[in-house]
């Protein structure tokens, strides 16, 4: 695997997790190294302080082996998103605090906020209706989501943060953003 590539992925996981926006065996992080292969991290790796051996590179255009079993449990969502969107270059799955509690009781983010209104202005959130079957769905619903939508955030009602982007520091940038935001629309609303 490419040593910039992990030394890039490791070091923004650690940032993501430091935020909280990651949690102890809780999401994921990936980055496209072919048209059709990625690397993502491995299924409990606490994305505070990974090493190479935490990720796996996955081919997409074979059958699938037992690598796959040992990625994250977020695989297919990564999968289906780098499938349907061919400029989609690092993939999160986050559940930053203030955005996910934000998300139960709201149907779109509206930013008050400097940032939040000059880089994001609104963010939908999804209603994925029925949690019992929401694994299955999500890896469709999700990038065809993304595909019918000028967006690389997604905000899962309950669920957390699916983001994409060309650039790493775009990605986390736009979830820092958002979080924040919700930050302060939460703490506005207690006042």
């Amino acid at each position: 695997m490419d040593a910039h590539l992990l030394s890039e992925l490791k070091r923004i996981s650690h940032s993501m997790f430091a935020k909280n926006y990651f949690g102890v065996f809780h999401g994921s992080i990936s980055a496209k190294v072919a048209i059709n292969a990625f690397i993502i991290n491995k299924k409990e790796t606490i994305l505070d302080k990974v090493s190479e051996s935490q990720f796996i590179r996955l081919t997409c255009d074979q059958k699938r082996d037992y690598r796959w079993k040992d990625a994250s449990v977020d695989v297919n969502i990564h999968q289906a998103i780098y499938a349907m969107l061919p400029n989609a270059k690092y993939i999160s799955y986050t559940m930053p605090p203030y955005t996910t509690a934000y998300s139960l009781n709201h149907s779109l983010v509206v930013p008050q906020d400097y940032y939040g209104q000059t880089i994001l202005r609104e963010v939908p959130v999804y209603d994925p209706k029925n949690f019992e079957d929401w694994e299955a769905r999500a890896p469709s619903e999700i990038s065809d989501f993304f595909k019918n939508h000028k967006t690389h955030l997604l905000l899962i009602q309950g669920f957390g943060l699916i983001s994409y982007d060309r650039d790493i520091t775009e990605m986390v940038k736009k979830v820092a953003i958002l979080e924040n935001s919700c930050r302060l629309l939460t703490l506005n609303s207690v006042n």
